[in-house]
């Protein structure tokens, strides 16, 4: 509301005004509901007060019910009945809340909100609620606790809040505009220019939105342009309060008068209808507040400040006789407000109380509340039974009081021995089928606990000392597994794995800030530098969870449904293997193909069309045949296939062949609409292939029992015809124990016969034959070596026309009823992998699961035990397939990225430019120095849990992202002075800004506020990444943990890190600050980091190490330095002295070289 016409007295109130309270005016005050408020000590005790015993309502009749105080002498500025439960806020003009609960006003809630500014309006959400100061936005719980803090220009006086829908927000008030807030990601989204300022009160109803002005006018505007529709001069004063209902506008304000301003009687109303004013209202009191209270009738309430109340029908007379007096123990009505289920009012007054008038003895505020969560009360007298047999029971959770006394556990050493967990019993299978040799015993595995998996145990350091080596013993890279959405790790291997992929992916480069392909591009080199190292994808996922259709699709998982496993992980990856091979085909359609891809014959490339659909596209012809005998032929392309399964649960053998021939040739009945007849009619629509890919993809959907069962059954029946196959007719019921074919496999026995273990829940093929005949059709058949040697491997497609696919990946759910379960992958790495990174040419099976990394025998990729390992995707591989293709990869990214580039930031100017871009005559060669330092921002808090012990136990990594990057030149006449200075703009919610530790702080990558050079995080990765390739060294202070986060593999001969240069083994690490100090006498790092004077520290570092180590030559001279600099730092604490002036003038003579630059 508007308080210029009311009493000037209460603009700043003296504490004169709460001292001795009035017993006459306060009635109905209860001295129950006001424990733990502290009066005045001069003012009257509450027991001195006269409380009416009781307090009769009539029904139908507004009567007050209770009184209760909120603060003592602190008038109440403003009140809001919760709108989800049973609950009145009262906010005051000292910046504090206080809630009470139901009709009896018990305290529930107070706490304080703003320690200067008053609280202006209340809004009431589902989870918290709404709290709006002159600059500020407090979102708090109905307890107390802060969710956002959101803070506006200190020059705004905002004054009302309208919530448009449950996550947008419009804010008012004395400046010419109004912010839209969305209530999600915590920031302004539009400001809405008004041509009236000051609108201190919003109303919204499904046509307008109403504004009201401190001039008198009430503006109405589209819902959805803002624009103005309508306006209404209603006051030539100022506007103190309205409301709308149905086609009614109700309006109370001030007129001008010759001696100021005076309340005026008349009430204006408004036909919405007509849009023109109708017959003006008179009423009995001085109107500061009204409500709609819409019952049986339309009836207003028109409130005085001085505590008197009428009601009235807008379009008729007042009534003196339906005037009712409110007491205020102050002299003013402060605030006033309607409950939803319009059965309460609620009344503040200039002294603190609230008053409540109901119109029923038992009222509720809203027609469904939900119910009220009350703190809970000491749960000691009822603790639940504790279970004696469980020997992992901690004693710890019986609370016993502190005594001196023995207790009965102190037990005599003499009495007690040391029992020791005892290790979990053999299997009995194992020992049934155990033959040993000497004293150690050999068995088969019976295959009845699930096996590779890995739960990384995080120690006080995260990820840095975790042992990844011991999980991977061979040379290729595993991906972490503790970034969110990280369920595709196995995915991104099997693309990596194709070999045209990986080099397509890798010559691609483009200007979109997050394009997939790129991100896809840049972690397979990373991929492709590690000799064992993990990677992460967390630049990949971060572009990944930017996607709208990735979203759309259900493909971004929340932090709590990953950890709980809620998500279907083999649908999920089903989903994203359709996405990835879409998005790709799409970011690559456009653009021209790079000439190292080349097809067989030179029909590879057409035009409009990309590699990746080369690639996996396969060509088909639907044709749609309705009973009229009407065709319908169109050409159409998928990129993966989905297997459909037969009906038929006889149980009978089907191969594998037959089942993708049906799901590929699909035939089905369904409804299509048919040209000829004119309408819907039953069509028999028929799938034939034109065109086989390259790479066969197939979503394998085992998504219930029933595909489970089938891929069961299907796999007993080929084990059964294995067995018949290699030692003759077998009885149907007859079982067979490993012992009976002990010698299957055996020299003695059939030498290309494999074990009986390789022969179990094997169904799927190794290799398959596809052939197109003449009519369009297509045959189907499992592939052998057999076959290979009758066809012969190289004239197979040529002479016969016939496809031979070989399976190069399976991608398997593990199944797991606690966590939801893992997906791992079973990838046929080829030989070029091997030959760069081991240098040997073979081809091995290997089990990809997140960093875990270990060979595995070929048929464990096609064994496929129902009841814990679900087959999700395979990829099949046309036969010498790389042999078509030239598979070079060309570096895309040039040495044009270093120069000069425009700030993303709006009020970024040339005085706030921190660094001088790089010249033609100063880029880098190789073995040129480069300081390098990065500040970062929290994302995702560290989530731990306390040990019985004390001991702190990791649960989850803290996540961070790369807020600043910063570059200095290492040598030549500007050393030292930053070529890159760069401030990573994020879209992603910043939880804390570390601002202590990084400098940065918020708004800083805000483009729209932010003052800096604001960049992408693509555009600046190019630019490291560059350096990386022309062969630059980095020089910094803790460089392994700026690579993780910015997301970069560089070689370690390119890392010279001044945190191991000085250190000595098994000692602790040094800081920066402390090394700068010790070797350089500079005092950095006072208040906040700064990354270009980290940067810069690190080089005069790395040079004083040169200097005392004579480049390397006397280890011996240096270890001395070092011994020296350890005692130094104990005896210091490792803590610097605090300075007495200001920053040594080595650094102030480095800085201002810069600004004469």
């Amino acid at each position: 509301m508007n308080f210029e016409g009311l009493d000037p007295g209460l603009a700043e109130y003296a504490p004169a005004m709460h001292s001795a309270l009035d017993p006459v005016l306060d009635a109905h005050l209860n001295p129950s509901l006001l424990q733990n408020v502290e009066l005045d000590p001069e003012g009257v005790a509450l027991e001195a007060l006269p409380v009416q015993e009781s307090v009769h309502i009539m029904e139908g009749v507004y009567s007050e019910l209770h009184s209760v105080v909120a603060e003592v002498g602190v008038p109440v500025s403003v009140s809001h009945f919760d709108l989800h439960e049973e609950m009145l806020w009262v906010g005051s003009h000292g910046g504090h809340a206080t809630s009470f609960f139901g009709p009896t006003l018990e305290r529930y809630s107070s706490f304080q909100v703003n320690g200067s500014d008053d609280i202006r309006q209340i809004q009431s959400l589902e989870n918290g609620i709404l709290f709006l100061t002159k600059n500020n936005l407090k979102y708090m719980a109905r307890g107390g606790l802060i969710i956002f803090d959101y803070l506006l220009d200190e020059s705004e006086d905002m004054h009302s809040l309208l919530l448009t829908d449950s996550s947008t927000l419009l804010i008012g008030g004395l400046q010419n505009h109004i912010l839209e807030i969305d209530l999600n990601t915590v920031q302004e989204t539009q400001k809405y220019a008004v041509e009236t300022p000051g609108v201190t009160i919003m109303r919204q109803t499904n046509r307008f939105f109403f504004c009201g002005h401190t001039s008198g006018k009430v503006s109405l505007r589209d819902l959805r342009t803002f624009k103005v529709e309508h306006e209404f001069d209603a006051f030539s004063g100022s506007l103190s309060d309205f409301d709308v209902h149905g086609n009614l506008l109700a309006t109370c304000g001030f007129s001008s008068r010759l001696t100021g301003l005076a309340c005026d009687r008349f009430l204006k109303v408004y036909d919405l209808r007509m849009m023109r004013a109708i017959t003006p209202l008179q009423v009995h009191v001085d109107p500061a507040f009204l409500r709609f209270i819409p019952t049986y009738t339309s009836r207003l309430a028109i409130i005085s400040q001085s505590g008197q109340c009428q009601f009235c029908e807008p379009t008729g007379l007042a009534n003196p006789a339906d005037i009712f007096h409110v007491n205020p123990v102050g002299p003013l009505l402060m605030t006033f407000d309607v409950s939803a289920s319009k059965q309460a009012l609620a009344f503040g007054d200039s002294e603190g109380c609230v008053h409540l008038w109901t119109d029923s003895p038992e009222p509720s505020f809203n027609p469904y509340s939900r119910e009220t969560e009350f703190a809970l009360p000491c749960l000691v007298d009822s603790l639940p039974p504790l279970d004696w047999s469980q020997d992992l029971l901690p004693l710890s959770l019986i609370p016993v009081p502190l005594t001196a006394d023995t207790l009965l556990s102190d037990w005599p050493a003499a009495n007690s021995a040391p029992a020791p967990r005892r290790a979990p019993p053999v299997d009995a299978e194992i020992l049934r089928t155990m033959k040993k040799v000497g004293f150690i015993g050999y068995a088969p595995n019976p295959r009845t606990r699930l096996r590779n998996q890995v739960t990384i145990k995080y120690s006080k350091l995260g990820l840095e000392d975790f042992d990844f080596k011991h999980y991977n013993k061979t040379l290729f890279a595993g991906l972490e597994p503790h970034i969110p959405n990280a369920y595709c790790n196995c995915m991104i291997q099997v693309l990596y794995f194709l070999e045209p992929v990986r080099c397509l992916i890798q010559n691609h480069l483009c200007q979109k800030e997050f394009c997939l392909a790129c991100e896809l591009g840049f972690l397979f080199h990373m991929l492709d530098l590690s000799r064992g190292d993990p990677c992460q994808g967390s630049n990949f996922l971060r572009a990944f969870r930017t996607i709208p259709e990735a979203s759309a699709l259900g493909l971004i998982l929340a932090d709590s449904d990953e950890a709980s496993g809620k998500g279907n992980l083999a649908r999920l990856i089903q989903r994203w293997n359709r996405f990835i091979l879409t998005q790709l085909h799409q970011d690559l359609q456009e653009l021209e193909v790079p000439q190292a891809y080349r097809g067989a014959g030179g029909s590879f490339c057409s035009s409009g069309d990309s590699v990746i659909g080369q690639l996996f596209s396969c060509e088909m012809e639907n044709c749609s045949l309705c009973r009229c005998g009407s065709e319908t032929v169109r050409a159409s392309s998928t990129l993966l296939f989905t297997l459909s399964y037969p009906e038929d649960k006889t149980g009978k053998n089907c191969d594998f062949a037959q089942v993708l021939k049906r799901s590929i040739c699909l035939e089905q009945n369904t409804q299509a609409w048919c040209d000829n007849c004119e309408k819907y009619q039953p069509t028999i629509q028929t799938r034939n292939i034109r065109h086989l890919p390259d790479i066969l993809v197939i979503n394998c959907e085992v998504n219930s029992l029933k595909e489970a069962d089938f891929w069961r059954m299907q796999a007993e029946v080929a084990f059964k015809m294995a067995i018949k196959k290699h030692s003759g007719e077998i009885s149907k019921n007859k079982e067979f124990a490993l012992a009976d074919w002990k010698e299957l496999g055996s020299p003695e026995g059939m030498l290309m016969c494999p074990s009986i273990e390789e022969l179990k829940n094997v169904w799927l093929p190794f290799s398959i034959q596809m052939k197109m005949t003449k009519n369009k059709g297509l045959d189907v058949c499992n592939w052998t070596d057999g076959d290979e040697m009758q066809w012969g491997p190289a004239r197979a497609e040529e002479e016969h026309g016939v496809y031979v696919y070989d399976l190069m990946a399976t991608v398997v759910h593990i199944l797991d009823s606690r966590t939801g379960g893992s997906l791992v992958a079973h990838i046929k790495v080829g030989e070029t992998y091997h030959q760069r990174k081991e240098g040997v040419t073979h081809q091995q099976w290997y089990l990809f699961n997140d960093f875990l990394i270990e060979p595995i025998d070929k048929h464990e990729a096609v064994q496929f035990d129902m009841n814990w390992k679900v087959p999700a995707i395979l990829y099949y591989i046309k036969r010498n397939l790389n042999s078509k293709y030239n598979l070079n990869i060309k570096n895309p990214i040039e040495a044009n990225v270093l120069l000069a580039e425009a700030s993303l930031a709006r009020k970024q100017r040339k005085t706030h430019t921190t660094f001088i871009p790089l010249m033609l005559n100063e880029m880098p060669q190789v073995g040129d120095l480069v300081g390098l330092d990065a500040e970062f921002v929290t994302l995702n808090e560290e989530e731990a849990e306390l040990r019985s012990d004390g001991t702190k136990s990791t649960i989850k990594p803290s996540q961070m992202s790369v807020a600043r990057i910063t570059c200095v030149r290492g040598q030549g006449p500007n050393e030292g002075i930053p070529f890159i200075d760069d401030y990573i703009s994020t879209q992603e919610q910043v939880v804390d800004y570390l601002t202590q530790y990084s400098g940065i702080k918020p708004g800083d990558l805000d483009a729209k506020i932010s003052s800096k050079h604001l960049t992408t995080l693509k555009s600046t990765y190019l630019k490291l990444r560059f350096l990386i390739d022309i062969g630059v060294k980095f020089v910094g202070h803790g460089l392994q943990k700026d690579f993780r986060v910015i997301n970069l593999m560089v070689p370690k001969d390119q890392v010279l890190d001044t945190v191991y240069l000085f250190h000595m083994p098994r000692k602790r690490m040094i800081s920066l600050r402390f090394l700068a100090w010790y070797f350089l006498d500079l005092k950095i790092q006072g208040e906040t980091h700064d990354s270009i004077e980290d940067a810069r520290t690190a080089l005069q570092l790395y040079r004083k190490y040169l200097e005392l180590s004579k480049n390397g030559t006397e280890p011996e001279s240096f270890h001395k330095v070092l011994k020296g600099l350890y005692e130094k730092g104990r005896k210091m604490d490792w803590k610097v002295p605090e300075p007495e002036g200001q920053t040594s003038p080595k650094s102030a003579a480095v800085f201002s070289s810069v600004l004469a630059l």
